[in-house]
């Protein structure tokens, strides 16, 4: 038997998520291969785990616990899985480890959407009116980011003052979340999006850890209600789209109502406003203006190193070190 058939063979004996230690206990006990010439068997159990991963093995799939511990199991075996599988195996190891918050991510999105021309900013929920308000929660975005069609040409220049504003700018909204590792979780913070995002062109679910085997569900809910799905790295311009949010024309009515809940989101689309209707002898006040206005973002690299690792926020660094 070869240790990857080995590990196969052990997965399917654990007949739940394991990490490269329960496998690695698991191929000594049952004596599935011999470790004699391997110098640190643990490292290359979790090494080989993480290739089936990497090589788009069918066979394995894996989720991430909150401490950052991969968790593997065999894809034939994952309808007879409970949500959170990992639970009970972190819980203890999580209560005494630090973690990073929900909000701690913003900056990280900020800086991904500012590398691609997006302004950003963030929308407090507790700033607003009647912020007591559960309901609220289903109208306020995380964030908000707009993108202005970029016109350098005078003959564009002449041409947008034809043009309907809309078709000059883009707004989008954000739903951020830490994780999202069951189908409870999944559904719940997908249909908060949707209805946070009603009233934007774009609407977008972040999350920072998303479990593998959730994919197939979260395809078919983008393509049924048109949220997008965009996966969030600690190296923010690592971070991708996994599926594109569907086009949609604003709810003005819905975008008053946000104005007249929350000062920043007015101010937002007042800035938005005037960066549309100002000379162009003017614009470039108006930009550092909205520039200020908007949520700060990385300058280097050795500020987002610096800022995950005070947030605890974890690295690929940190991922490789519990593969």
């Amino acid at each position: 038997m070869t240790i990857k058939e080995a590990i196969l063979k052990s997965l399917e004996d654990l007949q739940q998520p394991s990490n490269n230690k329960d496998v690695y206990k698991n191929i000594l006990s049952k004596k599935y291969y011999d470790f004699k010439t391997a110098k640190t068997p643990e490292a290359t159990i979790s090494a080989l785990l993480g290739n089936f991963i990497r090589k788009n093995d069918s066979r394995v799939r894996r989720t991430k616990a909150r401490n950052g511990t991969y968790f593997y199991y065999l894809s034939k075996n994952e309808q007879n899985l409970v949500d959170n599988p990992t639970e009970d195996t972190f819980k203890e190891e999580h209560k005494a480890k630090k973690v990073y918050q929900e909000r701690d991510l913003h900056k990280l999105l900020s800086s991904y959407l500012k590398n691609k021309n997006i302004y950003s900013k963030t929308i407090l929920h507790e700033e607003s009116k009647n912020s007591k308000d559960d309901h609220q929660k289903w109208i306020h975005p995380d964030m908000i980011g707009i993108e202005f069609l970029n016109l350098t040409s005078k003959v564009n220049k002449a041409f947008m003052k034809i043009l309907n504003k809309a078709d000059t700018f883009k707004i989008t909204s954000y739903e951020i979340k830490r994780e999202i590792n069951t189908d409870y979780e999944l559904k719940k913070c997908y249909f908060q999006a949707v209805s946070n995002s009603s009233w934007a062109n774009y609407g977008y679910l972040v999350a920072f850890e998303i479990s593998d085997r959730l994919k197939d569900e979260i395809e078919r809910l983008n393509q049924s209600f048109g949220i997008g799905i965009i996966e969030l790295k600690s190296n923010p311009y690592e971070s991708k789209i996994l599926f594109q949010s569907k086009f949609k024309e604003l709810d003005f009515k819905t975008i008053d109502k946000l104005c007249r809940v929350n000062k920043k989101y007015e101010n937002f689309i007042e800035l938005t406003e005037k960066a549309l209707a100002v000379e162009e002898r003017y614009y470039k006040s108006i930009e550092k203006e909205l520039n200020d206005f908007c949520d700060d973002y990385f300058e280097n690299d050795t500020e987002i190193e610096d800022y995950c690792i005070k947030k605890n926020i974890p690295t690929e660094e940190t991922d490789n070190k519990t593969e």
